[in-house]
């Protein structure tokens, strides 16, 4: 069983910027595509980025630019490094293992997740 922990989220002003981090157990953790997703009030479980196993990344077009996904093999650890924070940023952000090659932008494809870290964006 793979258990995923977020941290890093809290309350920002617009144009602010935040680093969140997912610590995951397992040995596997190299062998995972990593993902991020958010949830708003009121709205359905959006993808936000992923990350493969070698590296590769994609980013939603509405955070495109603005945030940076990353991985620390060594730590068992994704990031989620967030810049020009808005408004509608303002989600609870969620952090998924899949246990696949490539990369995977749909909620379906990940096999484990986080419990989720809130970030409120003021403006």
């Amino acid at each position: 069983q793979v258990q995923l922990v977020e941290s890093g989220g809290g309350l920002v002003q617009a144009g602010g910027s935040l680093r969140l981090s997912c610590a995951t157990s397992g040995r596997t953790f190299s062998t995972y595509t990593m993902g991020w997703f958010r949830r708003a009030p009121g709205k359905e479980r959006e993808f936000v980025a992923t990350i493969g196993r070698t590296g590769g990344m994609t980013y939603a077009t509405s955070v495109k630019g603005r945030f940076t996904i990353s991985r620390d093999n060594t730590k068992n650890t994704v990031y989620l490094q967030m810049t020009s924070l808005k408004p509608e940023d303002t989600a609870d952000y969620l952090c998924a293992a899949a246990v696949r090659f490539g990369l995977a932008v749909d909620a379906n494809q990940y096999e484990y997740w986080g419990q989720g870290t809130q970030v409120t964006v003021s403006s």
